[in-house]
């Protein structure tokens, strides 16, 4: 095994000093994502560090440094925009590189024509959505990170937009793409819009999570921008089984509305308590697209709600203004920082996904257990915003007080409530993670969340990174 000095110095002379930092500032934040956000806030830094950044300018950078890590046995943690939060981005095997790859940001086409646009892995999603929208298009995939979400990372994690319902998640919206395997080895999916040659490769892609391989390039669909037609639209309630009713005959009679979302009281009262009681739930749609489509959609809707006497209409404007504040750029980010540091007070999130038998026992199950067994809760609540014709995700929304080290919070807080969540999503039948990613922080759950599909998924592991260099810990867990 090679020393720290002389891996630094082998990355130095196969691409350049510039593109190797291994200053110890970079090293402490670049050891943690969101996962453990606490320790890059209050600068306490207590996992493994990598042995240096290595900042990618190229395809044939990133495949020189894959080369290199599996030969010489070097852990690779794949970056881009860095918004993880499940702690796929810590380094889960020593010694390891963190191969990042914002500078590859380049917008390689955008193709009105054949309504697709292909960008480098580290353009950031909200650059690419302004440019397509210069054409009157866009991507349709609006996730809260998107000013500071990048494509290979969103790709990566097999992210979901604001809008899934109608324009689907990101694995609905990938065409083709480009990526690198360990020991070096360049592969293109070309760009179709379907084929049936045999298993859909990209999908060993999608969601990888930087454990099979580093994605450089992606193609992605692209649609039509009609902002004229956004009719928004939302209802008070006081049950969350009759608001997950609701969304399910909306979804069932084949309503595609971009925004389907149920809050319940608690986690409603963060954004809605200036028009909602406070023992209220709110449903919300938002209907979009082709003027007929986006028309009939928001009728059809209103005619379900109807059926639900108890279901009191408010003021669209009130939706349309609460949904324009939902992205976090870095201002909030920054913000959010500052309020942890100086309250000690801890937001955090959680998502499943289940059938519509399932979820409101899970979501009710969840609630109980996190309000009989976690200490220092402030805030408990939960929302829908992702539904299918078969079911729906479920984000739990939680604030505590901290009384401990905040390198311990997630031992002492985040950690039983995700084992709380992830035990009771099981037991139900339901998916322990909907969108956010396994990482490192849900990975132990992997093979129960599986079951008898696991070894499908170790085969792959095994066949594609057999040396075990590539993002070890993620997804699958590595023993200490």
């Amino acid at each position: 095994m090679l020393t720290h000095a002389e891996i630094v110095d082998a990355l130095q002379h196969l691409l350049t000093p510039e593109q190797v930092i291994d200053d110890d500032d970079t090293l402490a934040r670049s050891s943690v994502d969101n996962f453990r956000k606490l320790q890059n806030i209050f600068g306490v830094h207590t996992m493994r560090r990598p042995v240096a950044v290595v900042m990618a300018a190229s395809t044939d950078d990133v495949a020189k440094v894959l080369a290199f890590a599996d030969a010489n046995g070097v852990n690779v943690v794949a970056r881009t925009g860095g918004t993880a939060t499940e702690g796929g981005l810590e380094s889960g095997r020593e010694p390891s590189i963190v191969l990042d790859g914002s500078r590859m940001d380049a917008i390689v086409e955008i193709d009105p024509y054949d309504m697709q646009a292909t960008a480098q892995c580290g353009v950031p999603l909200q650059r690419l959505e302004d440019e397509v929208r210069t054409f009157g298009l866009t991507t349709g995939h609006s996730p809260q990170s998107k000013p500071i979400a990048s494509m290979g990372g969103l790709v990566a994690t097999r992210s979901i937009g604001q809008f899934s319902t109608l324009y689907g998640g990101i694995e609905d919206m990938v065409v083709g793409c480009e990526v690198v395997f360990p020991g070096g080895q360049v592969c293109r999916i070309k760009n179709v819009p379907r084929r049936a040659a045999g298993p859909d490769i990209r999908h060993v892609v999608i969601g990888n999570e930087g454990a099979l391989c580093y994605l450089t390039e992606v193609t992605v669909k692209l649609f039509p921008y009609t902002p004229e037609h956004h009719t928004y639209m939302g209802w008070t309630l006081k049950s969350m089984r009759e608001g997950f009713e609701v969304l399910r005959e909306v979804m069932v009679a084949g309503y595609t509305p971009s925004v389907a979302r149920l809050y319940d009281y608690e986690d409603g009262q963060l954004h809605f308590s200036h028009f909602a009681a406070p023992d209220d739930c709110i449903v919300l749609f938002m209907a979009e697209g082709n003027e007929r489509l986006a028309r009939a959609t928001a009728e059809g809707i209103r005619e379900i709600v109807a059926a639900h006497p108890s279901c009191v209409e408010v003021d669209p404007k009130l939706v349309e203004e609460w949904f324009v504040d939902l992205v976090w750029g870095p201002d909030k980010v920054a913000r959010e920082d500052e309020r942890i540091r100086t309250t000690r007070n801890v937001n955090r999130t959680t998502e499943i996904s289940a059938d519509w038998s399932s979820v409101p026992d899970i979501y009710e199950a969840a609630m109980r257990r996190i309000r009989a067994e976690v200490r220092g809760i402030t805030l408990l609540g939960g929302h829908s915003s992702h539904s299918y014709i078969n079911g729906t995700n479920m984000y739990f929304n939680y604030f505590y007080d901290i009384d401990c080290a905040p390198e311990l919070e997630n031992d002492e807080y985040y950690f039983p409530i995700i084992d709380i969540i992830c035990e009771e999503t099981l037991r139900f039948g339901g998916s322990i993670v909907h969108h956010h990613g396994i990482g490192k922080a849900r990975a132990k759950w992997v093979r129960e969340e599986y079951g008898t599909s696991f070894p499908m998924l170790q085969t792959l592991k095994d066949a594609f990174d057999p040396n075990g260099v590539m993002n070890m810990g993620t997804i699958i867990p590595v023993a200490d």
